[in-house]
């Protein structure tokens, strides 16, 4: 019954459908790992099975040949005791002889036996033989199996990587598009034009300031020579042209 368990196991793991297991699972990855410790395990288990079948038929097929060898032997006995028995008959010991014969054809009962054990033990041999082959193959099966998981896996995780490292790469792209250097260096140089233009307003109203106190300090020299021609011509003098004639 274990043995049937077993081949049933293999045959269900060597039909399995890696690519349509692997489409329908929520979690892929999980999924392989599963599928990679049951494999694992499933072929350890079969290994035993078979070293234990292999092991019952090795039995079987020497238990065989020791009735093959058996059988030959008692042929090979019978055959001396009827020869000896005719050798004793032809000199007239006719008791001799027939206890010789006796012996003869105990031999020959037994080596039937021996024969009929082995003949009774072949149909086994074959349908043992049977079994380890095709475990043989399903072990194999699974192997083979195991080696396609395990590349599902690596490729699996080497396309994660890459979709991880694609995915890193993109989300930089943009972030880089979304804080643009350009833009930020147009808005920089915008920032110092502004200030620019603001300290040069700031230069131009500091200038037109002087200006005005300069003309304020012109317009204060002329009302000082004003009044004082005025005062001259109050005190009956000639008011003294700002210009002297050469």
């Amino acid at each position: 019954m274990t043995k049937q368990s077993i081949f049933g196991r293999i045959s269900t793991l060597v039909r399995a459908n890696i690519n349509s297991l692997i489409d329908s699972a929520e979690d892929p990855q999980k999924m392989l790992d599963q599928l990679v410790r049951d494999f694992t395990n499933n072929i350890a288990d079969a290994e035993s099975a078979i070293a234990e079948t292999i092991g019952n038929l090795r039995l079987l097929e020497r238990d065989h040949q020791e009735d093959l060898q058996a059988a030959s032997d008692w042929g090979n006995k019978a055959l001396a005791a009827s020869r000896k028995a005719d050798e004793l008959r032809g000199t007239g010991n006719s008791a001799d002889a027939d206890k010789f014969d006796s012996l003869a054809k105990i031999a020959l009962q037994r080596q039937i036996g021996a024969e009929r054990e082995a003949s009774a033990a072949e149909p086994q041999i074959a349908a043992q033989t049977e079994i380890v082959d095709k475990l043989k193959s399903g072990l194999n099966g699974m192997k083979e199996k195991l080696e396609q998981l395990k590349t599902k896996r690596s490729e699996l995780l080497a396309r994660a990587k890459v979709a991880e490292a694609q995915t890193k790469v993109q989300d930089a792209v943009s972030s880089i598009n979304v804080l643009d250097p350009t833009s930020e260096l147009g808005r920089f140089e915008d920032k110092i034009r502004r200030q620019e233009a603001l300290a040069a307003g700031k230069a131009e109203i500091a200038a037109s300031s002087l200006d005005a106190q300069f003309e304020s300090l012109e317009d204060l020299g002329e009302l000082t020579e004003v009044e004082a021609r005025l005062a001259e011509l109050k005190s009956g003098g000639k008011p003294q042209s700002a210009i002297t004639a050469e």
